[in-house]
């Protein structure tokens, strides 16, 4: 029998038991005919059951198998997917970190100009309190220069005489008196020794004068 009439050919246990051999002149035995179609049917349930579990495992192994391509282009699609979004967080991360960078950048510049500006006040402070002190040297110089010049000009006044400061420190009584007396002289009158000793006594000394300066 060929595979193509084998194909063709169908045949169960039932068949095997329900066929009939006929009689014919010396013949087969028909008890071993019978016992022989009887293993027959029963090897070919235990072979259509086994050909069942055969197609059951079958489909079972295939639609294992759907699966395990399901799940390996799922698989191939989430590691392409995984991928992407790696460079998408790779990009993403460089992006912010570019951001980042230049934020820094523009921070510290800016409290780099801050402290720059800071320097710049406290230079301006500093050049005018510099400014401040060459002024008041200034000044101050000046004062001890009129005050050195007042110095010079008192120790170069010549010392005043005796008599002129007699008469400058004298009293109003012993001026008057000296006026008095004056008067007299002019007059042509001659005092007596007493009233000329009192004269005398009234007639202010430069120790007088002295001590009334004390």
């Amino acid at each position: 029998m060929t595979d193509e009439q084998y194909q063709g050919f169908h045949l169960t246990a039932l068949d095997v038991r329900r066929y009939d051999f006929g009689n014919a002149l010396r013949g087969y035995d028909r008890a071993r005919v019978d016992q022989f179609r009887e293993q027959v049917a029963e090897e070919f349930e235990r072979l259509a059951r086994a050909n069942q579990d055969l197609e059951v495992k079958a489909r079972n192994f295939h639609e294992q198998l759907r699966v395990f391509r399901d799940r390996d282009r799922a698989l191939n699609e989430a590691l392409v997917s995984a991928q992407q979004l790696r460079g998408e967080i790779r990009e993403q991360a460089e992006r912010e970190a570019q951001l980042i960078i230049r934020e820094a950048q523009a921070e510290a510049e800016n409290q780099l100009e801050a402290v720059r500006d800071e320097i710049r006040r406290a230079e301006d402070e500093l050049q005018m309190l510099w400014r401040s002190r060459r002024a008041y040297l200034a000044q101050l110089r000046r004062q001890l220069e009129r005050q050195l010049a007042d110095i010079d000009a008192a120790e170069a006044e010549p010392a005043p005489g005796f008599p002129a400061a007699a008469a400058h420190f004298a009293s109003p009584v012993a001026q008057a008196a000296a006026d008095e007396t004056s008067a007299a002289d002019s007059d042509g009158r001659r005092s007596s020794p007493e009233a000329g000793g009192r004269n005398a006594s009234l007639t202010p000394s430069w120790l007088d004068a002295m001590d009334e300066e004390s």
